[in-house]
């Protein structure tokens, strides 16, 4: 009989970083709101990133309602913007990412 000690135990980089949630001007803001709040509670900060005013306009309004899921397990978040520049079809684009993590 094994020892619960003797079993290895494996780690995956991708089981400690979470994906970045991107976010469209279709997003549905409450979809992504749940993803958000489903990333905070399982690695406790996420990434959102949205290009063009109308994908910002959903990410904003995913973050407030995020907030609100986050309530009920005591969880508050301060959100960080940021530029950033990424590659779409060998194009420059200036992204907003939010860094989203708990309030202190």
């Amino acid at each position: 009989m094994n020892d619960i000690q003797d079993i290895p135990l494996e780690v995956h980089p991708h089981d400690l970083t979470p994906d970045l949630i991107k976010v469209s001007a279709r997003s549905r803001s409450t979809a992504v709101a749940g993803a958000i709040a489903g990333v905070m509670r399982q690695h406790d900060f996420a990434e959102v990133q949205a290009i063009g005013a109308g994908a910002v306009n959903q990410a904003v309004k995913a973050l407030a309602i995020a907030r609100g899921y986050l309530e009920r397990d005591e969880i508050d978040i301060v959100c960080t913007p940021f530029f950033t520049e990424v590659d779409i079809d060998g194009s420059e684009r200036t992204a907003v990412r939010f860094k989203v993590e708990p309030r202190p």
